[in-house]
């Protein structure tokens, strides 16, 4: 027993990361970051700007477990941490939680028997099968585990065309805190030459979330785009992600050493961004990118 005993001062210590359920019950809109690089020091970087919570992408980025470790043990204490995890699985999702993630997203969720198995994985027994254990989980001790645990946010993410026919049942499914739309692989399972019917599966998912008083996220390709989501009744979008924002950084630069004027981006028109930014995040995934 003694293992689940904890000073007073480390369980305020593994307390003290930031819960994402406040956030989502306040109504207002919520900006993000997307990681994906892999650097603690970057999601410090992040955190440290002032979004509404931090997104890792375990799926397709390159985390590792120290570094996911330290990012939430230094980022987790500025700002929710949400941790899209590397599958739907049990196990995924209890290492996500284990590493100290306030929020866990799922991916390529396709019916409301995945969606009830997600949120079932996210919480202890007696309401789910998470498995206690981990070692940030346990700073706490037994007491501080279970009180974080309760502050658990679980969301899944609809990015498919099969999971948006489902998308209503999916929104249905109890213990769900939000959804939330992966535009670029549900640009793939669309068809890229078709936008409109792309939207008209993003608005549909909206409709459902509305509909069971869920908020509903969007992946968007920059701050404009996320802005203008967020005006259209989404409750989530991305203002910002570390790839895209290292990669123009990095491209400003050389081209103003070598005074060469900067190739003008078509994207960087806010219509534009909105309409491309499933594409190019389809194209960086296919090409091995996060």
């Amino acid at each position: 027993m003694a293992a689940w005993v904890a000073a007073p001062e480390t369980r305020e210590a593994a307390m003290s990361a930031h819960s994402l359920r406040p956030a989502l019950a306040s109504g207002r809109p919520l900006h993000l970051f997307w990681l994906a690089l892999g650097s603690p020091v970057i999601a410090d970087i992040a955190a440290q700007a002032g979004p509404d919570a931090l997104v890792l992408d375990l799926q397709h980025g390159v985390w590792r477990p120290s570094g996911l470790e330290a990012a939430i043990g230094g980022a987790g204490r500025q700002v929710p941490v949400i941790a899209r995890c590397a599958d739907a699985g049990a196990t995924a999702i209890g290492q996500a939680l284990d590493a100290g993630a306030s929020a866990v997203l799922a991916p390529l969720v396709e019916d409301a028997r995945t969606a009830a198995a997600v949120v079932a994985a996210s919480h202890y027994p007696p309401r789910g099968i998470r498995s206690a254990g981990g070692v940030r989980t346990l700073l706490g001790g037994l007491h501080g585990m279970l009180e974080a645990g309760r502050e658990v946010a679980v969301g899944v993410m609809i990015e498919t065309a099969a999971g948006v026919e489902q998308a209503e049942a999916i929104a249905a499914v109890p213990g769900l805190d939000f959804l939330f739309i992966g535009t670029g692989d549900l640009a793939l399972s669309i068809g890229l030459d078709h936008p409109a019917s792309l939207e008209a599966a993003c608005q549909r998912i909206l409709a459902a979330a509305r509909a069971h008083r869920l908020p509903c996220g969007i992946y968007t390709g920059d701050a404009e785009s996320a802005r203008r989501r967020t005006a259209q009744g989404f409750a989530l979008a991305v203002c910002g992600n570390d790839f895209d924002i290292l990669r123009r950084g990095c491209d400003a630069a050389v081209r103003t050493v070598l005074d060469q004027p900067q190739i003008p981006d078509p994207s960087h028109t806010p219509q534009a961004a909105e309409e491309s930014a499933p594409q190019r995040h389809a194209e960086r995934r296919a090409g091995g990118s996060p």
